[in-house]
């Protein structure tokens, strides 16, 4: 449950505000985590397309038409990467820095909203931060702040090496605490309890299934307005970085190629969005969410995509009723770890040139608000520095 500090608050956010079907986005992403769990055996994430997300948010004429067309064009151009292996082309002409500045910026963008999530109040129908957040209460500062620090004493740092000092009783007991499952079974509690009335509007049995219409205007629409911003995010972020990040963190692993991530991306999805359920992508941040709170294999996101298909066909839309109860500061504590973890990979810059490049990439995402226009300027600028490199006969530093 490492990156539901990112899937909760989207999905919730387009189940209130644009009537995007909990129900069938549960159900089919159930599957894609069974999938993903068994096809690369490391907790690969999937979350919903975000720039399609704030596109949809941000515009009350961007509905489910549009948003299911987005995703099916922005799938069907990585999937046609995949199958003719230019997306090893594309892996293979761009540089670590570059990937590294798009990590950084996709991790401290994903902490700073969670700092947001913490200390406002968030209506999340509109995605909006609203007062501040009270210290008392079952969504209060308070709660938010002793999730931190029981997170912080069970996992540290997240670096497996500080775990071989102290007793080893207490080693086996930390390694034993599952931190995000503890936190997000506490915050159903609490939202049961803010809202007992919710359970009894629970109603057994799937949300029925429909096609979706998508007329040649949504069409239109989806491209311009969802499938432009999102396709270098996918390309940057799902694909180039997870493969990167994946080799990072389970370096013995072989599976996650940039090829078959491709095609596991818009396959999912060339089937889930004519049913209506969420476009959704792989991530660095929910890998790095994932391994943040503990997960090593593909069994956690197939046990997580178990428990999302059994809640999806046992209650279906009507879950909604209890989720929108959960306490978003608990959410955003979530989100905070997963963005930390992944703005942490950026650690390994070497030599400074590096790090300027890297550094370069991240202000320009954060600030311009598109990983494509930081991706280009630090295309660029790396692609300068190696000329004035080899103009100069010296080596890149």
């Amino acid at each position: 449950m490492g990156d539901l500090g990112t899937y909760i608050p989207i999905v919730l956010s387009l189940a209130l505000s644009r009537h995007l079907d909990l129900g069938t986005t549960l159900i089919f992403t159930g599957i894609y985590n069974g999938i993903t769990g068994l096809i690369y055996g490391v907790p690969m994430p999937v979350q919903p397309m975000k720039s399609i997300a704030a596109a949809a948010l941000s515009d009350p004429s961007f509905a489910i038409p549009e948003i299911m067309a987005a995703g099916i064009l922005t799938s069907g151009f990585v999937f046609f990467l995949g199958v003719t292996r230019l997306m090893k082309l594309v892996y293979w002409i761009v540089p670590l820095p570059v990937v590294r500045g798009i990590q950084l910026a996709q991790g401290l963008n994903f902490a700073m909203a969670a700092v947001k999530y913490i200390r406002y109040e968030q209506d999340l129908g509109k995605a909006k931060s609203m007062g501040r957040r009270p210290w008392l209460g079952l969504d209060g500062l308070v709660l938010a702040i002793a999730a931190i620090c029981f997170i912080l004493l069970v996992n540290g740092a997240g670096d497996d090496q500080s775990r071989q000092g102290g007793t080893e009783k207490i080693r086996k007991f930390l390694g034993l605490l599952p931190s995000a499952v503890i936190v997000f079974v506490v915050g159903v509690a609490f939202a049961v309890v803010r809202h007992p009335a919710a359970v009894r509007e629970l109603r057994f049995g799937p949300s029925r299934m429909r096609v979706v219409r998508i007329s040649r205007e949504a069409w239109k629409q989806g491209f311009v307005k969802g499938a432009v911003p999102q396709i270098p995010l996918s390309v940057l972020n799902s694909v180039v970085a997870v493969c990167k990040l994946t080799r990072d963190l389970f370096p013995e692993k072989k599976a996650a190629t940039a090829t078959s991530l491709s095609v596991t991306m818009g396959a999912m999805n060339l089937v889930g969005c004519w049913f209506g359920a969420m476009p959704c992508c792989h991530g660095a941040g929910g890998l790095a969410g994932q391994y943040k709170f503990g997960g090593r294999s593909g069994g956690c996101v197939a046990a997580l995509g178990a428990l999302k298909l059994v809640l999806g066909l046992a209650l279906g839309a009507s879950l909604l009723r209890v989720l929108v109860q959960f306490p978003t500061g608990l959410l955003g504590v979530l989100l905070l770890f997963a963005g930390i973890e992944l703005a942490i990979a950026a650690r390994d810059m070497s030599t400074k040139a590096e790090a300027f490049v890297m550094l370069l990439c991240a202000a320009v995402s954060l600030v311009g608000s598109s990983a494509a226009l930081g991706f280009l300027c630090a295309m660029i600028a790396h692609g300068l520095l190696m000329l004035r490199a080899w103009i100069m006969g010296v080596k890149l530093r």
